[in-house]
């Protein structure tokens, strides 16, 4: 049996954690949480390898989720980096753009489209095949 694709969930809300969490392995994914940007740092920067980085943008201070973003940008194999905000702006979406950011999407999340979205991207790079995760 294939390796279930790994992903990284960082939010500062706990339900939000809860809740991608179960819809993402329900999906077939490999999951780990962070509940804030520090801590994602750690694990990124302990050899932790993930196939995508999904994080929320605002945590412990403002836009923190571009610095992940950012950190993760520099990984080798680069994984798949995802944005999430209920504070969308045109500076925050203009610094996602400028660190390659793959998806970034809008708090509610449509799930549907976010899983779809991610199974895509991921196909994309060869992290999965083109079946479910």
């Amino acid at each position: 049996m294939p390796e279930k694709p790994t992903l990284l969930i960082v939010d500062d809300e706990a339900n939000v954690l809860f809740t991608l969490k179960l819809v993402l392995e329900e999906d077939g994914y490999d999951i780990t949480t962070a509940s804030s940007c520090a801590e994602a740092l750690k694990l990124i920067h302990n050899a932790h390898q993930f196939d995508a980085i999904l994080t929320d943008l605002r945590m412990e201070q403002e836009d923190i989720g571009l610095e992940l973003a950012e950190a993760a940008a520099k990984l080798h194999p680069r994984p798949v980096i995802v944005i999430f905000t209920g504070y969308g702006s045109v500076e925050n979406a203009r610094g996602a753009l400028g660190i390659q950011v793959d998806y970034f999407a809008l708090k509610p999340l449509d799930l549907d489209d976010l899983k779809n979205a991610l199974h895509r991207l991921l196909v994309w790079r060869g992290r999965v095949r083109r079946g479910r995760a």
